[in-house]
Formats: structure tokens, C-alpha cells, sequence
């Protein structure tokens, strides 16, 4: 009944008892008052004393006509009393969700702000936030007990009577799942209002007894997520009365938005540990994996390095030099092409030697790989007549310097497989993206970054091309690369001026010195892709041991499968790269001719191991 009606009614019952304690005689009439709907909204009754005679049928037909238009009205008095407590409770409980989700900073905030906001939806004394431990199966909570608080007229910082949040208990309680009402509801997921505490026998009187309050009366319902029990809120002491069925409703409503907020705080906790877990490890890992002060002084007292014979010819032997000598030939290449003018020597020092410590010790994707990369790059670079611009050139070099940073000697299709955390980070050119985010990660380092002294548009501009070139290493992304360039040459449409076409030729030659063992003199050529198949092979075994089965190439147990699976990939990926790449770089021509002998080779090797087969 509205508002309206129960003051209707309440005159009623005044009037009728002044009357009747009066002594006076009075003609009753008594008409219901009904809503639209047919339900009876109030009962009107008319008084009238002896003297003024008895109600006749007219009078009846009258109040009748009459009292039609009071049901509307009260029907109406009743809807308008319901939309507005409604909209009140939709404006509560949106502030609640701004206050929640804008600051959220840690799990224990958000608990006091849901327990400040359950409290005065309630009008309760007392609030409880209790957390389920399901490994433990316990209830537990770090602030259990907070109550709103009117501060003094004395504290000169707040106005009078502000309203302030205490928790007054902020030590640990945990205890089991069914114990006392919140550990019922955490149970059975029911929700209990409970008038008199002490006479129920599920009340745990335990929490009474360690903070000296008095229970007496309890509204506790249980806070879900995807279905389970993660939580229960209770709400103690209601300040005038018992807690009714409305608190119930509008406290159930508030329940849902306390579960989300919860879930995403855990979220947020979870996240804000991981950062910090990141930070230590990548402080960690910038201390191991970086180059030492030993290393660093001994380079620097060792000097700007000397060109070793041929290190700008494409047949350059990369085993004939040891690791720490390969890093200062990276050096002298890197000065040899763009010098120190713009450059930090001491970061260049330290770049190359903790990229260096960054190539793991597996078969073949390792630092010389990386060395021989870079070095293939470089004679491209030095022979090419200026074809790249500057800051291309020092993406293309420093690209392919650390192209394969922390290879682990499996390809990307294993990584996507076994469901490599690697792969869930990057779900395309999975180990590519994770080779330029180490060298993104070496540059941060401090005293590592070699573009320090490059504009901020320089910077920019240099690692979106580094990014590129590394990618480009993927050879997923050769066969479209391939295609789209193919297409402009035979077009006869090629401009070095169409940065488009620009990128696909830097491309195309990161892939042509990714590859650019294949175009070694055979006795290097012959060497590499011994240590090539065995690193394959470890993949197989890796494969055979997760009970799937390696193709031919990767089974250590059908050797025979080399020769083959060489003049594939020569004839298929090798011989058109270089083919490309001289077509618009003449300069190159040595990669493809050398490339053509070893194809010889493999071909006339596999004839011959077919011959024996049959």
C-alpha cells in the first residue's frame, strides 16, 4: 500500500476510535476503494451522527462514482512511490559502481568501500566481508567489522558530523566453512535474515566475544561469480528495527555488483603482482644477462677493433674466428658504416657484447648465426651503391645482428603446439615479435641504448624499421613479400622512391642474409647444415617425446632425408630470394651464383643416395 493509502487509513482508524470512545451514535457507510487492476487498494467509511439522519442509496451511488476515481489515484500514488524508491536504488547503486570500479587501488579498500556502501543501504550498525579460501575450505577476512562513525564537532580538518568508515578489527579471522551464519550461507548459498541472533542456534558468538559487541540482528546473503560462492557479506544490528524483505531485495541487487568488483580486484591484484614479479625478473635477468664490467673494460681497454681479412666479402668464414672476436668485428662493421659521430663508443661496447650473452648456446640459431646475419648484411650494405638510406641501413645491420636474440632452437609451429607461453603472448611470427621485444629490452638497459644521441622522429623511425627487418626473418612472410615484389618487377614498376616497394626489398634482403649460408662456399655450406639438422633433430626428439610424430626432415632416424629436404629449400626459397634481390641489387650477384653451385651439390648427392636405394 502507498503511502497515501496508509495515511488514509490511519485517519480512519482515528476518527473511528475519537467516535467510539465518545459515546457517540453514528451511521456507518463503508465503501471499498479499488485500483484499476481489481485488487483492493483501501476501504473508505463515513460517519454520521444521529442528528444527521442515516446514508440513504444515493448516497452510496455517489461515494461509489467518487471513490472509482480514488482507486486510480492511489494506484497511481502506489506506482509513482515505487518508480521513485526504485530510482533512488538505481542512484545508489550507481554510485556504488563509479566508487568501486574508478578507485580501485587494492583488495582491502574495495572491501571497506563495500561494506561502507552495504551499510547504508541497509541502515545497518555493523558490516562483515568475509572471503571463501576454498583450498582451505575457511571463511576468512583481514577487516571484518566496520561501522559508520560521526566525527566530532572538534576535529577542525572535517566539517561537523561527517560521516566516517572505522574498521574496528583489521587482524586475520578465518574460520571453517558452516561455522556460525556466515559460514552457513557460504554453505548453502541461502540467504538468512535472522531477528534475534542469540536464539538462533547457528550464530557463532565467537566474533561477539573478541570485539565485545552485541549481535542482534543479522541480514547475511552470499557474493557469487560464474555461479560460485566467492565471498559473504552480513550486515549486523539494523538501526531501527528488522531488517525486512525490501532490504533483502535491494541488498541481493548490490550482492552483484560487490562479486564483480571483488573478481576484478583479485584481477587487479594479480596483475599488479605480476608487474612487480616482471620487474624483478627483468632486473634479474638484466644482471645475468648482460655483459659484465670485466667484459666491458676489457673491451674498452682492447680498443676500437681492426678489420679482419675479407669481413666485407659474402664468402666470409664465420668459424674461423672465436665468439669475443666476432663481437668486435660487430663493432668494426657497425663503426665502418655509420662511425661514432652520432653514436656512444661505450654503448656500442656494451650493445653488441650483451647481445652477444643474449643467443643461446643451442645448434645453430645461436651467436655465430647471428654474427654471420650481420655480416651478410653488412657486405650487402657496402656493395649496394648506396641503394638503402642511412637510418635503413642501420635497421637493416642492427636488425640482423639481433634477429634470432634468445632462439631456443625450435621453430614457431613447435611453439604453437606445446602452447608455449611465447606462443600466447605472440600468436603470429611468435619467436620473431619475441626476438625484437629482447632487443627492444637490451636497448633499456642502461648504458646500452646506441640510439640516445638520434631525435625522438629518429628513434622512432629506426626501431619501426628494426621491428620490420626482424619480422621479416619469419618465412611465412617471405612467400607474400616475395609475391608483391615479384609482381612490380615483372611489372617493370619498381621505384626506389615508393617507400612501399622500399620495405619490401629490406625484406627481402634480411631474408637473403637469414639465409645466406646457403650461398657459402660448399665446405662452410656443408658444415652449417650438419649443425642445422642436428638442431632439427632435438626438435624431433622434443616432438616424439610429446607423442606427436616429426616430419622426415626433423627424424634423426631417416638421415637420408638431408639431401632431399636441401634441394627443396634451395629451389624453393634460396635460389628466388637471391634471384629477387639481384634482379633489383646486380651487387648481390655472388649469393645467388654461389647458391646455384650448392644446389648442384645437393642434387647430384641425392641422385646418387637414390641410385644406392634401389
Amino acid at each position: 500500500m502507498s503511502s497515501v493509502a496508509e495515511c488514509t487509513a490511519c485517519l480512519i482508524l482515528r476518527h473511528y476510535y475519537f467516535c467510539f470512545h465518545q459515546g457517540e451514535v453514528a451511521h456507518i457507510l463503508c465503501q471499498p476503494i479499488v485500483q484499476p487492476d481489481g485488487t483492493l487498494a483501501a476501504v473508505l467509511e463515513l460517519w454520521r451522527r444521529e442528528a444527521g439522519g442515516s446514508f440513504h442509496e444515493e448516497d452510496e451511488e455517489i461515494t461509489c462514482s467518487y471513490l472509482v476515481w480514488g482507486g486510480i489515484a492511489l494506484h497511481y500514488a502506489h506506482l509513482y512511490f515505487n518508480m521513485d524508491k526504485q530510482r533512488k536504488l538505481n542512484d545508489f547503486l550507481l554510485a556504488v559502481v563509479k566508487s568501486i570500479f574508478q578507485d580501485m587501488v587494492s583488495m582491502d579498500m574495495l572491501i571497506m568501500k563495500i561494506m561502507n556502501f552495504a551499510q547504508r543501504l541497509v541502515d545497518a550498525d555493523r558490516a562483515s566481508l568475509f572471503l571463501v579460501d576454498s583450498k582451505n575450505k575457511e571463511l576468512y577476512a583481514t577487516i571484518f567489522d566496520v561501522g559508520i562513525e560521526n566525527k566530532t564537532s572538534g576535529d577542525d580538518t572535517e566539517s561537523e558530523n561527517e560521516e566516517t568508515v572505522k574498521a574496528h578489527t583489521s587482524r586475520e579471522i578465518r574460520f571453517p566453512l558452516g561455522t556460525g551464519i556466515a559460514g552457513q550461507v557460504a554453505m548453502t548459498g541461502e540467504i538468512l535474515n535472522i531477528s534475534d541472533a542469540y536464539s538462533d542456534e547457528r550464530f557463532n558468538r565467537t566474533v561477539d566475544q573478541l570485539t565485545g559487541y552485541r549481535t542482534q540482528t543479522i541480514l547475511c546473503m552470499p557474493i557469487y561469480i560464474r555461479g560460485s560462492i566467492i565471498g559473504v557479506v552480513q550486515m549486523v544490528n539494523k538501526h531501527t528495527g528488522c531488517f525486512s524483505k525490501e532490504d533483502e531485495e535491494a541488498f541481493e541487487m548490490f550482492a552483484v555488483y560487490c562479486g564483480l568488483a571483488l573478481h576484478h580486484a583479485k584481477l587487479y591484484d594479480k596483475i599488479r603482482r605480476s608487474e612487480q614479479k616482471y620487474k624483478v625478473a627483468l632486473e634479474v635477468l638484466s644482471y645475468h644477462n648482460s655483459c659484465s664490467e670485466e667484459e666491458f673494460h676489457s673491451a674498452v681497454k682492447d680498443g676500437i677493433p681492426g678489420q679482419v681479412v675479407d669481413i666485407d666479402d659474402y664468402y666470409f668464414n664465420p668459424f674461423v674466428i672465436e665468439d669475443y672476436e666476432k663481437a668486435r668485428q660487430s663493432i668494426y662493421m657497425f663503426i665502418d658504416l655509420f662511425g661514432l659521430v652520432r653514436f656512444d663508443k661505450n654503448s656500442l661496447l656494451k650493445f653488441v657484447l650483451t647481445v652477444r650473452k643474449n643467443y643461446r648456446r643451442v645448434p645453430y640459431h645461436n651467436w655465430t648465426h647471428g654474427f654471420s646475419v650481420a655480416n651478410c648484411m653488412y657486405s650487402i650494405i657496402k656493395h649496394s651503391d648506396n641503394a638503402f638510406r642511412p637510418n635503413e641501413c642501420l635497421a637493416l645491420f642492427i636488425g640482423a645482428l639481433c634477429h634470432d636474440l634468445d632462439h631456443r632452437g625450435k621453430n614457431n609451429k613447435f611453439m604453437l603446439d606445446t602452447e608455449s607461453p611465447l606462443a600466447a603472448i605472440y600468436s603470429t611470427s611468435t619467436m620473431e615479435h619475441h626476438h625484437f621485444n629482447q632487443t627492444v629490452t637490451i636497448l633499456q638497459q642502461e648504458g646500452h641504448n646506441i640510439f640516445s644521441k638520434l631525435s625522438s622522429s629518429e628513434y622512432k623511425q629506426v626501431l619501426g624499421l628494426i621491428k620490420h627487418c626482424i619480422l621479416a626473418t619469419d618465412l611465412a612472410l617471405f612467400f607474400p613479400n616475395k609475391a608483391k615484389l615479384n609482381q612490380i618487377v615483372q611489372d617493370q614498376s619498381f621505384s626506389w622512391s615508393n617507400q612501399d616497394h622500399r620495405m619490401l626489398i629490406q625484406a627481402i634482403a634480411m631474408t637473403a642474409s637469414d639465409l645466406s649460408a646457403s650461398a657459402k662456399p660448399w665446405d662452410i655450406q656443408s658444415e652449417t647444415v650438419k649443425i642445422i639438422f642436428e638442431e632439427f633433430y632435438q626438435q624431433g626428439d622434443a616432438e616424439r617425446a610429446a607423442g606427436r610424430k616429426p616430419i622426415p626432415m626433423m627424424d634423426r632416424n631417416q638421415p637420408e632425408q638431408q639431401a632431399a629436404s636441401q634441394v627443396g629449400f634451395l629451389m624453393g626459397i634460396c635460389v628466388p630470394c637471391y634471384t629477387l634481390l639481384y634482379s633489383l641489387i646486380p651487387e648481390t650477384k655472388p649469393l645467388l651464383n654461389m647458391c646455384k653451385e650448392n644446389l648442384e651439390k645437393w642434387r647430384q648427392i641425392d641422385e646418387d643416395m637414390r641410385k644406392r636405394e634401389q
